[in-house]
C-alpha cells in the first residue's frame, strides 16, 4: 500500500474571546508516494501522486492526469517538498480551477529519453556518489521515454480513477523535466494532447539568435556541441549521441520537423516559460522562433527571475491552470 501524506482537513474550532467559534480550512488533496517495477528500465521507480479533494469523496469520478518532471539531481518529491506544488494545487481548486491527478516521476538524469550510449548498469552498483539506492537509480536499459510515456501512464491509469486518454493527460517540467515535457508530447502526440515547460534546457543546439531576423545558429558539429558544454558533454555525449543527427533525434524541435515533413496533424497545444536571467533563455527563444517558423503555436512568456526554485514556485500555478484548461474539458 503507498503511503499517505495527508496535508489538511478541518481546523475544528478557534476559540476567540471564549466563545468557540468552527473555522473550515479550505479543502485539500493529498499526497502519495507509491512505486513500481520498471520492465523496460529494469529497476523499481519511485514516484509522488497528488489527488484532488474530490478524489476520495466521489469514488466513481475519473480524473484528467498531468505528469510533472524533476530536474537534473532532483526525484519525484521535488515539486512537493521544493515546489509546493501541492499547496498550489489546492488554491487553484479552491478557486474553481478544474481538478486534476498530478503524478510526479523519478526520472533520474536521464532526460527523459533513451540513451544513445547506454552505459555499463553492471559498474552502477559500485559507485560512491548513488543519492539514492542502487535498486532504483541503477537502470539497466536507460529508455526513460518509454517509461513515461508508456509503462507509467499505464501503470497510472490501472492504479487510480483516471480519464484514461491523451485528451485528458498532460505534462509539464522544469529545467531537463521541461525539456522532457515538450520531447515526450512532441514524441507520443498519443499519450499526451498538452506539454508545458519551465526554464526548458530545449533546442540545446542552439547557438545563437537574431531576434531581428528571426533566425538562428544551430551547431553542425559535436565539437561545436563539446565547446558549448564542456563539463556536461561527456554525460551528454552518452544520452544524445556523439553527433548532431542524434541530438534532433532526441530535441522537441527535432520531432515537430519530422511530423511536419511527414504532413501529419495533431500536435499537442504547447506553452513555454523561461527568466530572463536564466542560462537556457536564448534555447527557449530559439525554440519560439523555430515554431514560429514551422507554423506550430506556442504560448511562450518571459519572467524576470533564474534558474531556480524561486522563480518555478512562482509560476507553477500558470502552467497547472494552463494544463487544466486544455485537459480538464
Amino acid at each position: 500500500m503507498p503511503a499517505r501524506f495527508v496535508r489538511g482537513g478541518l481546523i475544528a474550532a478557534a476559540l476567540t474571546l471564549a466563545v468557540l467559534v468552527p473555522v473550515v480550512a479550505q479543502e485539500r488533496g493529498t499526497v502519495e508516494s507509491d512505486w513500481m517495477q520498471s520492465q523496460l528500465l529494469g529497476a523499481r521507480k519511485r514516484y509522488r501522486v497528488y489527488l484532488p479533494p474530490s478524489y476520495e469523496i466521489s469514488r466513481q469520478r475519473r480524473f484528467p492526469v498531468a505528469y510533472y518532471l524533476h530536474g537534473v539531481q532532483g526525484n519525484e518529491t521535488d515539486w512537493v517538498e521544493r515546489g509546493s506544488l501541492a499547496a498550489v494545487m489546492d488554491s487553484l481548486v479552491a478557486a474553481g480551477t478544474p481538478e486534476m491527478i498530478v503524478v510526479m516521476p523519478d526520472g533520474d538524469d536521464g532526460f527523459y529519453t533513451s540513451w544513445a550510449r547506454p552505459p555499463e548498469w553492471r559498474l552502477c552498483p559500485l559507485r560512491t556518489d548513488l543519492r539514492e539506492p542502487a535498486t532504483d537509480f541503477c537502470v539497466r536499459r536507460p529508455r526513460y521515454d518509454q517509461y513515461v510515456a508508456q509503462e507509467l501512464v499505464r501503470h497510472i491509469d490501472a492504479t487510480f480513477r483516471t480519464l484514461a486518454d491523451a485528451r485528458h493527460r498532460g505534462i509539464a517540467g522544469l529545467s531537463m523535466g521541461g525539456f522532457g515535457a515538450l520531447a515526450l508530447a512532441t514524441q507520443y502526440p498519443r499519450a499526451f494532447s498538452a506539454a508545458a515547460s519551465h526554464s526548458g534546457a530545449v533546442t540545446a543546439l542552439a547557438l545563437a539568435i537574431d531576434t531581428a531576423a528571426g533566425t538562428v545558429t544551430w551547431a553542425a558539429t559535436a565539437d561545436t556541441l563539446r565547446a558549448k558544454w564542456p563539463s556536461l558533454f561527456p554525460l551528454l555525449a552518452e544520452v544524445f549521441g556523439a553527433d548532431t543527427a542524434d541530438w534532433w533525434r532526441r530535441d522537441p524541435v527535432g520531432h515537430v520537423r519530422r511530423i511536419d515533413a511527414e504532413g501529419r496533424r495533431g500536435l499537442p497545444a504547447l506553452y513555454a516559460d523561461v527568466g530572463t536571467g536564466d542560462p537556457f533563455l536564448v534555447n527557449n527563444r530559439a525554440l519560439r522562433i523555430e515554431l514560429a517558423r514551422l507554423g506550430v503555436p506556442l504560448e511562450y512568456h518571459e519572467y524576470a527571475g533564474a534558474h531556480d526554485w524561486t522563480y518555478w514556485r512562482a509560476h507553477v500555478a500558470q502552467s497547472l491552470t494552463w494544463l487544466a484548461g486544455h485537459i480538464a474539458q
